[in-house]
């Protein structure tokens, strides 16, 4: 039986993903506390106070990786060592690779993999036997999707990362799950549609429901599974990667710049 977490955190907690991922795990675990991890204070202050005490929430940049040692020290020193991280934060632009350019390129690489990575360190010099780490990869680190260079890179790179970690921390008895999202109906996802251009195959894309995925979620943290696939169609190009590769790269949406 797992142990009964008592600190969860979650990164993009003001997101759509992330706000059913709070909305299930607060109902699962009603005895932990929540801390919750966003830069959009407004939607943060509302869910801290649905939850009550049992919550708070801090405002950190994932932009700014090196910054987020000290404000975790002082998350744990409140609440004690996380038992659950759950690495939910993530932007995405469509752009072409010159299009995109160095500045958000990094910034793309930083939010999307470089602090996932640092906050899996810092929660792993605490976490005990129980803990579980869960993250937020992408279907688009899986197929080459035109315009995605730095956002599938990151996406890649973090899901490799998770797997590896998955089999190497489950000799600690620390649990990883890596979630494949497709396309998620939600702000990351309107703006990303908004950055293509639209024909069949955009409209084709199969789109999933953010409090399905979070079921689906915390099933696999229940249940000890290793990775999420959703919406389940897009588990035919994680299976049969190569054959996807090739129909994606000829196929899909190109950016508009």
């Amino acid at each position: 039986m797992k142990k009964t977490p008592r600190h969860i955190l979650i990164t993009g907690a003001a997101g759509a993903i992330g706000s059913a991922l709070t909305q299930v795990f607060a109902r699962q675990f009603p005895d932990a506390h929540f801390t919750l991890v966003d830069i959009n204070e407004a939607v943060l202050i509302e869910k801290v106070r649905v939850l009550g005490k049992r919550a708070d929430y801090v405002l950190w940049d994932l932009f700014q990786p090196e910054s987020l040692a000290e404000g975790w020290q002082e998350v744990i020193s409140k609440h004690g060592a996380v038992d659950i991280l759950i690495n939910c934060a993530g932007i995405m632009d469509i752009i072409s690779f010159q299009g995109t350019g160095w500045n958000l390129g990094w910034k793309l690489l930083a939010v999307n993999l470089i602090s996932p990575l640092r906050l899996m360190d810092l929660a792993l010099a605490d976490m005990k036997t129980g803990g579980c780490i869960i993250n937020i990869a992408s279907m688009a680190g899986r197929v080459p999707i035109a315009g995605c260079a730095y956002y599938s890179g990151a996406k890649a790179g973090l899901a490799m990362a998770s797997e590896i970690a998955h089999n190497e921390l489950s000799q600690r008895g620390i649990h990883v799950v890596t979630v494949y999202p497709g396309p998620i109906y939600s702000g990351l996802e309107a703006h990303a549609r908004s950055q293509v251009k639209q024909g069949l195959v955009s409209r084709l894309i199969p789109t999933g429901e953010p409090n399905i995925i979070a079921q689906e979620i915390i099933n696999a943290y229940l249940h000890n599974k290793a990775r999420v696939i959703y919406p389940l169609p897009f588990a035919v190009a994680h299976y049969f990667n190569s054959v996807s590769q090739w129909v994606v790269a000829k196929a899909s949406p190109q950016p508009l710049r």
